[in-house]
């Protein structure tokens, strides 16, 4: 509307002035031969006043005064400057065509230009300009200027402006009120589709489109319709095969507790008298039972883990010492660490309190540092314990085999090994960092992993202090401190840590931490810290979690 507005104006300005510049230059040329006529007639022995005679002139080539639409005349001789008209101020001809014209005095033609009408009477307005040079026998001739003034074709544009602009504004009104109903013809509908769509990723599996018509937006709403049906049919069979598969497992542990139950009572008694049996007897019933007391561990996760899996676990939350807690997981697994002939050393600041499930995180804790002496080598463990005012972190660190960067999220998987060839020596079920990310994830927490091979491997537990609070960020990174600085971390430089004895290979030891340390680019700290903290940092809980 704006660009056809404006090529509008334009035409009709040119034809408007172009027309009146047609008619002033014919009626300027009339004048200027009328004037040249009579002074062509003029006998200059005769008549000895040419004051008089130019008066004359000036007289009969006027017109009518610029007020009633006509045009101005001055005349300049020698004599001075005679106007048709008081009205009319000198300056309203332009300087460049009084130059022109006195450029050429014995030249005749009609010079035109351009001006600015000033009058006493009224406002400034444009006009048009003609000049020339009248031709006197023996004297110099005087320069006539006609001024035609554009008044009335600059209200005439005027007015043409605001009918355009008055007609352009009820023809955008117009559009926009046809084009809004054009597209509320066409949004409803799809609006129509988002709403059921939003509707079936809530759950509403039974919600339906109201088809009309059968143009393309009937076909959209008719394929919705299918749509959901088919997610309907596929989601109630992937229900149903998840509770069947609960169901199983549930049962399965179940029914196999009393058989194991029976076994038990039999191997232990074997046990108990295995010094009286041969040496493969005896080393049989050994063997027997262990692998019954790993059989028992197996059966308690998977009815945990099934639990999960039913959404039927539920948390207790209490205010719990997180520092007292991680020493009592240390002391409770001492003998494990003893005869694994690793060192355990606790960093804390000292009592941290947060509404935690003690029973569950303790359990995450037991895993996690079970995990850390079957992989460690026999090298020092770490465990870190931070916090701030809206989050408690413990970081359980290990110098031992590592996994690949893009194990990562694998750990967590059930049953999953980084080397199905290594032999477990603790004795894991496979499914204790599965049921350490459920638990976890029930206190809105986050459970990461980091790990290089060779370079050892950092597990980090982030809890909220409240029970029901949004994490933010991590008191701890990711990547391990000692990584970054020397242990101890500056925050504990102060701190006597806890230690468990029989540790064998120190930092400074061969294959230690600290030669680690200076393995690792600058680029693979970057990275990890940013793939770690910064995407705990923005509330995601996914980064890490096994696929459901």
């Amino acid at each position: 509307m704006v660009l056809g507005g404006v090529l509008l104006m334009q035409q009709a300005a040119i034809g408007v002035l172009n027309a009146k510049l047609s008619a002033a230059t014919i009626q300027a040329s009339q004048a200027a031969r009328s004037a040249q006529s009579r002074l062509d007639a003029l006998n200059i022995d005769s008549d000895t006043n040419i004051n008089d005679t130019l008066a004359g002139i000036l007289t009969d080539i006027s017109d009518k005064s610029g007020s009633t639409g006509g045009y101005f005349v001055i005349v300049e001789s020698q004599l001075g400057t005679q106007k048709s008209s008081d009205d009319i101020l000198e300056s309203s001809v332009p300087q460049n065509l009084r130059d022109q014209v006195k450029s050429h005095p014995g030249d005749t033609t009609l010079l035109t230009a351009p001006t600015e009408v000033h009058t006493l009477s009224g406002p400034d307005v444009p006009g048009r300009a003609f000049g020339t040079t009248l031709q006197v026998p023996g004297a110099e001739g005087p320069q006539v200027y006609i001024i035609f003034p554009m008044a009335q074709e600059a209200e005439t544009l005027r007015y043409l402006q605001r009918a355009v602009l008055i007609t352009g504004a009820v023809l955008v009104f117009l559009l926009t009120f046809i084009a809004g109903m054009v597209s509320r013809q066409v949004v409803s509908p799809i609006r129509a589709a988002r709403r059921a769509a939003e509707r079936l990723a809530a759950g509403n599996l039974e919600d339906r489109m109201l088809v009309k018509g059968k143009d393309d937006l009937a076909r959209l709403a008719i394929s919705m319709n299918y749509m959901a049906s088919e997610l309907q049919k596929q989601i109630t069979q992937l229900e149903e095969l998840s509770r069947v598969q609960q169901r199983f497992v549930t049962d399965v542990s179940h029914e196999l507790r009393t058989p194991l139950t029976t076994v038990r009572m039999a191997a232990e008694m074997l046990y108990e008298a295995r010094e009286d049996f041969d040496p493969v007897a005896s080393r049989s019933a050994e063997l027997l039972q262990v692998e019954l007391d790993r059989f028992e561990s197996l059966l308690t996760d998977l009815l945990e883990i099934s639990r999960f899996d039913a959404g039927a676990a539920v948390l207790a939350p209490a205010e719990t010492d997180v520092s007292e807690l991680v020493e009592r997981v240390v002391a409770a697994n001492a003998s494990v660490a003893e005869a694994n002939h690793t060192e355990v050393r606790v960093h804390t600041p000292g009592p941290i309190m947060a509404e935690i499930d003690r029973r569950r995180i303790e359990r995450v804790l037991r895993n996690l540092l079970v995990n850390a002496l079957e992989h460690g080598e026999h090298r020092p463990i770490d465990i870190h314990v931070a916090a701030d005012e809206d989050a408690v972190a413990i970081a359980v660190r290990d110098h031992g085999v590592g996994f690949q960067a893009a194990q990562a999220k694998q750990v967590f998987h059930r049953f999953w090994r980084a080397d199905p060839s290594r032999e477990r020596k603790i004795g894991g079920t496979g499914l204790g960092l599965s049921i350490s990310m459920e638990d976890t994830r029930l206190h809105g927490g986050w459970l990461n992993a980091w790990g290089r091979p060779g370079r050892g491997a950092q597990f980090r537990v982030t809890l909220p202090r409240q029970a029901g609070a949004i994490l933010q960020q991590s008191p701890l990174p990711l990547v391990p401190r000692d990584l970054i600085s020397p242990l101890p971390a500056a925050p504990f430089e102060d701190e006597s840590p806890t230690a468990l004895p029989s540790g064998v290979d120190g930092p400074g030891a061969p294959g230690g931490h600290a030669q680690t340390r200076d393995s690792l680019t600058r680029e693979d700290l970057t990275r990890d810290m940013l793939a770690g903290d910064n995407l705990a940092g923005t509330g995601s809980r996914t980064d890490h979690q096994e696929p459901r």
